[in-house]
């Protein structure tokens, strides 16, 4: 088994997993106070802790939003706080030609919903031999990630995992079906993730900045521990007003180890069942 999947599969209280950062890389303090922050949160309860963060948004409403510091930068960030921390980190691919040069940095490739169905994104991918996290597109049904999922394990690579993000609700709200969880769960036949702040998104605003909910984030995630989901994403930020990227739907970073605290008395629960 890939060592990534093992490790998001070795709580030993069958506790979810966690993918948890900033939207993008802003800089390298913020991304190591934030890694810092959450990783002893995680090891109290027995949650295997992934640090995500974006060295580029390639997807912005407006030519003047916030894409990065640098893609090379970004990266060494990346990989500082893996060997800092001591956890593996995640980052989003945009096209076949990143995939070799953010593999050298990171864990996990993430390919973003909107590119879910890119074929030659998801080969490459693969054959990096590092994880790959898909999102699942907000136009898909659930159980049509299995065509996205067997792409990358015919190309070679059976450490996949399958991401929900909501499904579009109308021109400007997104929806979450519950049901898609274990659909994609049997479907895909590996680990189903609850993205639980991009699926409160209220994207194509009349401003051009994506709108959220962020008061319901944990609505969202304890539906998701109910509904068995393997593991959850959440972007978090030290302070969401002033972040660069999806600020509007952002837990901001002091609200999570209390979150955390009380999904996993939920997962309790759930697990006694």
């Amino acid at each position: 088994m890939n060592p990534t999947i093992e490790y998001l599969r070795s709580s030993r209280s069958r506790n979810f997993f966690l993918l948890a950062g900033p939207c993008v890389i802003e800089g390298r303090d913020m991304a190591l106070d934030i890694a810092a922050t959450i990783a002893p949160v995680c090891a109290e309860l027995d949650i295997p802790y992934v640090f995500k963060g974006s060295y580029r948004k390639a997807n912005r409403s407006r030519l003047d939003s916030f894409t990065g510091i640098g893609d090379i930068e970004a990266l060494r960030i990346l990989a500082e706080v893996r060997e800092s921390v001591g956890v593996p980190v995640v980052t989003d691919i945009h096209g076949p030609e990143e995939a070799r040069m953010a593999a050298d940095f990171v864990d996990i490739l993430q390919i973003p919903a909107f590119l879910c169905r890119q074929t030659d994104l998801l080969i490459a991918a693969a054959k990096t031999g590092r994880a790959v996290n898909i999102k699942k597109g907000q136009f898909l049904a659930p159980g049509s990630m299995r065509f996205a999922a067997d792409k990358v394990r015919q190309a070679g690579n059976d450490a996949v995992m399958v991401t929900d993000r909501g499904t579009t609700f109308g021109y400007g709200d997104l929806v979450v079906d519950f049901r898609g969880i274990p659909e994609m769960q049997a479907e895909c036949g590996c680990p189903v993730i609850m993205d639980v702040t991009h699926s409160l998104q209220q994207p194509n605003t009349t401003g051009g900045v994506t709108g959220g909910r962020p008061d319901m984030i944990e609505t969202i995630a304890r539906a998701a521990i109910a509904v068995g989901a393997d593991g959850l994403f959440i972007e978090t930020h030290p302070d969401p007003a002033v972040a660069k990227s999806d600020g509007a739907n952002m837990l901001r970073l002091d609200l999570l180890p209390a979150l955390l605290r009380r999904l996993t008395e939920l997962r309790r629960v759930v697990n006694a069942f």
